[in-house]
């Protein structure tokens, strides 16, 4: 390599090793005499400035800065000098920057030491200066900050509240958590504890919440709870926790759902809910006294005083037999029988005196023996030996849902063959109705027009208990009613 007077080339300033060295680093490497002039670059200098070896050596180094910069770069090439220190640390990449050959001006990190050089006998001093091009390194941090800062809005549009916590403290908290808690900027929640954040009873469970958390999971874990906020008001939510990928298990987001009015609205509509079941059931319960008072009525009133009728027109003809031209007198009789019969038949459908007088077993033994007849079709009956022990007005409903299950099934189902089963499994009392029809369609008890499996499952949640449809594997459909009993209540066997 060419020399100027004074200029070194790298061999010659580093020796025939370091040269080798310095002539393969990644790092540009510049030398400059006391007067600032270049008398040495290694290869990876020249390939960063886009000049050759030769074309730089005896240049002022102002060539390689921008004209903006080389006023605050004499200045502290001076302070430096004068300061007596052998090495200055590196400087950040955005104090200095380097100028290309193309007129480009590019960021760059520079450390610059000071050597001491006999050179013509004389003792000479020198600068070395390690750059690094930082133009990627910017441009990438710049980036990054532009997708944090898109990233920053995009949360703070949502609307729910989002905090990330590190331990138990919270390093972001986007505006609808500020706007949650009721506080006026960031910095009143950004490195609390989420315990002071929190109601009294929750951080327990929140601890245990996220020590459950695990990166990557494919559903963040849910967690129900209450805040308070500075003015003491209280808030519920629903947090939702996951921990964030390449932070382990102490950087957790949670996504605070504030469900304070659905909370309110779900237990206002449970309310209602249960009001309106108390007035069906009450509704209920009168309307089933007022059948037994009717069917009573009809039984003893009306039954008794057809059948003094009767006895009074059969002792008519017995009196006058001449008299009963055409058999008047008979037909009468026979009037009476078949207003007897509906009578019986309008006060059963009504209230079945048996289930008062023989039962719930024998009434629905009756009501079996009745829908085969009428429905031409086999109905088989298991019960236990003995009635089961019932609360006050459970027994008139299970045979109220008999009665509609075997309606449904005469109406709907195209079955020849039904069974009836009720048995005591634990504590539950189970009344299955099965048949061998068509099935349950989809959405069953939700169709215009029908509600006999809705008042079943109504009857039997009035009771404590719930209605169960399937179309089980055999065919056909399957009404499962469970009710609980009394606990200690004994087990029935089974009737032959």
């Amino acid at each position: 390599m060419t020399t100027t007077p004074h200029a070194l080339s790298v061999v010659d300033f580093f020796g025939l090793p370091l040269g080798a060295v310095a002539g393969a680093a990644r790092d540009a490497i510049v030398l400059v005499d006391g007067g600032q002039t270049i008398v040495a670059i290694n290869e990876a200098a020249s390939r960063m400035f886009g000049y050759t070896q030769t074309a730089l050596l005896g240049q002022p180094l102002s060539r390689l800065i921008p004209e903006a910069q080389r006023g605050a770069h004499d200045a502290q090439v001076r302070a430096f000098a004068a300061s007596g220190q052998a090495e200055r640390p590196a400087l950040r990449h955005d104090a200095i920057r380097g100028l290309r050959a193309s007129g480009q001006v590019f960021p760059a990190e520079a450390s610059i030491s000071r050597v001491e050089l006999l050179v013509d006998g004389q003792i000479r001093m020198y600068f070395v200066a390690m750059l690094r091009d930082t133009s990627v390194e910017t441009d990438l941090r710049a980036e990054v900050a532009l997708l944090s800062q898109r990233l920053r809005t995009v949360l703070d549009l949502t609307p729910v509240a989002i905090w990330i916590v590190d331990g138990e403290q919270v390093v972001y908290a986007n505006q609808a958590t500020i706007e949650l808690f009721g506080v006026p900027d960031r910095g009143h929640l950004i490195g609390q504890p989420i315990d002071t954040l929190l109601h009294p009873d929750a951080p327990t469970s929140l601890r245990a919440h996220l020590a459950q958390a695990q990166p990557g999971t494919a559903a963040p874990t849910l967690l129900h709870g209450r805040i308070v906020r500075p003015d003491g008001q209280m808030r519920e939510v629903e947090v939702a926790t996951t921990a964030l990928p390449d932070h382990g298990r102490t950087v957790m987001q949670m996504v605070i759902i504030d469900v304070t009015q659905r909370r309110a609205q779900a237990r206002e509509q449970s309310l209602h809910r249960s009001e309106l079941r108390r007035l069906a059931a009450s509704v209920v319960e009168a309307r089933e006294e007022e059948r037994r008072r009717i069917a009573r009525e009809l039984h003893d009133e009306l039954g008794q005083r057809l059948t003094a009728l009767k006895m009074e027109i059969a002792s008519l003809r017995a009196d006058a037999p001449q008299r009963d031209n055409g058999g008047r007198i008979t037909g009468m009789l026979e009037m009476v029988d078949s207003t007897v019969a509906a009578l019986r038949r309008i006060a059963a459908d009504l209230r079945p005196l048996m289930l008062d007088d023989l039962g719930l077993n024998a009434a629905i033994e009756w009501l079996a023996r009745d829908a085969a007849r009428r429905l031409d079709m086999a109905v088989t009956v298991r019960l236990g030996s003995d009635d089961p022990p019932l609360a006050p007005g459970a027994d008139i409903a299970l045979y109220r849902m008999v009665q509609e299950a075997l309606t449904n099934v005469g109406r709907h189902a195209r079955a020849t063959d039904v069974r009836i089963e009720l048995r005591q499994r634990g504590n539950e009392l189970v009344l299955t109705v099965h048949d061998n029809g068509k099935g349950f369609a989809e959405r069953s008890m939700r169709q215009e027009g029908r509600y006999g499996l809705l008042g079943i499952r109504e009857r039997a949640i009035m009771l404590g208990g719930r209605l169960e449809l399937d179309n089980p594997p055999g065919g056909g459909g399957r009404i499962t009613v469970r009710l609980p009993l009394q606990p200690g209540t004994a087990p029935q066997t089974s009737a032959p």
